[in-house]
């Protein structure tokens, strides 16, 4: 391939060196027909996961629509698109209330807006939005990756974050799929230098999820280092990066300002998030889990999402020593402070890391040097581990997802 495994702090700098807009072969990245091997490979990968999970959920007497559009939190978003905010449910034990006001809006909005115009059903509805967005977002993990490198790299960067293990989360009525796909895209329009479109897409991750702020955080860091090299060659800064990194936060600030009001408190969101049992306590709870492993046992999900946790955090450090560029090293490092540090629902951290793609660039670009019987082989792996974990996380296990 003829170059190093990750970009260099120098190739950063090139990446980043100003010039008048994108070049035309940049403009021409993240065309949809040389994009379509790596999303005809996603889209099998996963609707094989969908036919496993749904025929199993038969098997044992479960409906399959019930179990991908209507468990844990996407029970909560169909309410919310049905009656809009208010539901208050306190928990039996009397130690935790749940405020369906800790669920951003844009994607109980999407379904409520399409159900009027489509009238097919709240959970269709759900699961059409999810399914299509986890689409655009292969396509855009797929762009980054191009971009970045080359189209082989693309394709298998699709392939890996298709098959994590909590990937079958992609196709449930959950706002991962829509969070990856706006941030995978405003990633590819920063790194293209398309600052306003990198704004608005991180404005509107910013309204699907509370982590959505990673994605606004990677449009600033590269907004700033573009400013910063512009300045350091002496030549004028460019409107449209501030605009841009200035809009991408608003979306997720405004989501915390309207709970506030409505919460008549400055800080009402995090409040509402306590009273679930969330709080951000620097890693203390993640790091007492892990002792509790070590030192007793738990069930498989427990030990599966210490492995995938840790892996992340392997990634991301393996990241950093090959010189990914900064904003992609800004959002994911968000990402995971935003997991590990946060108490409650150990087991859902690995579904707040899916949208960290970039991680897996490091063992994409080493599988495009590797010879095609490997990649087949640690493929059919990672499809077996995946599909028959994703089968069971949704209807055998009894965790949090």
């Amino acid at each position: 391939m003829g170059h190093s495994p990750m970009r260099t702090s120098d190739a950063l700098t090139r990446r980043f060196a100003p010039r008048l807009g994108p070049p035309p072969q940049l403009q021409r990245r993240g065309n949809l027909r040389k994009a379509l091997p790596a999303l005809t490979l996603f889209a099998s990968v996963r609707l094989t996961g969908v036919i496993m999970a749904s025929l199993w959920a038969v098997h044992i007497g479960r409906h399959p629509r019930r179990v991908l559009g209507l468990e844990w939190d996407g029970r909560w978003y169909w309410h919310i698109s049905r009656y809009g905010y208010g539901l208050i449910i306190h928990s039996k034990t009397g130690h935790s209330v749940y405020n369906d006001l800790a669920f951003f809006p844009l994607f109980p909005g999407l379904i409520r807006a399409v159900n009027t115009v489509l009238p097919v059903g709240s959970t269709n509805v759900a699961l059409l939005i999810a399914w299509s967005a986890a689409l655009a977002a292969a396509w855009g993990v797929y762009a980054v990756g191009e971009l970045l490198h080359n189209r082989r790299v693309g394709i298998i960067l699709v392939a890996l974050w298709a098959l994590l293990p909590h990937a079958i989360i992609l196709t449930m009525a959950y706002t991962e799929s829509l969070m990856s796909a706006f941030a995978a895209w405003s990633i590819y329009a920063m790194l293209s230098r398309r600052w306003m479109t990198a704004g608005t897409l991180a404005f509107l991750a910013g309204l699907c999820r509370p982590n959505g702020i990673a994605v606004a955080a990677a449009v600033a860091t590269g907004a700033g280092v573009h400013l910063w090299q512009l300045r350091r060659a002496g030549e004028p800064t460019v409107a449209r990066a501030w605009v841009a990194a200035a809009v991408a936060p608003l979306g997720w600030l405004g989501y915390i300002g309207w709970v506030g009001v409505r919460t008549h408190s400055l800080l009402g969101y995090f409040h509402v998030q306590s009273l679930w049992g969330s709080r951000f306590d620097f890693g203390h709870y993640t790091a007492h889990v892990f002792k509790h492993l070590i030192v007793g046992h738990d069930t498989l999900v427990v030990y599966a999402t210490a492995a995938i946790v840790l892996g992340f955090l392997l990634l991301f450090l393996f990241c950093v020593l090959n010189g990914l560029p900064l904003p992609l090293l800004t959002y994911c490092g968000v990402l995971i402070v935003m997991a590990v540090g946060g108490t409650h629902f150990f087991t859902s951290k690995p579904r707040l890391l899916l949208p960290a793609f970039p991680l897996l660039l490091p063992l994409a670009l080493h599988l495009a040097r590797s010879r095609l019987r490997t990649i087949v082989v640690l493929f059919t792996a990672l499809a077996s581990v995946s599909l028959f974990y994703g089968t069971y996380l949704l209807t055998l296990s009894h965790r949090a997802l």
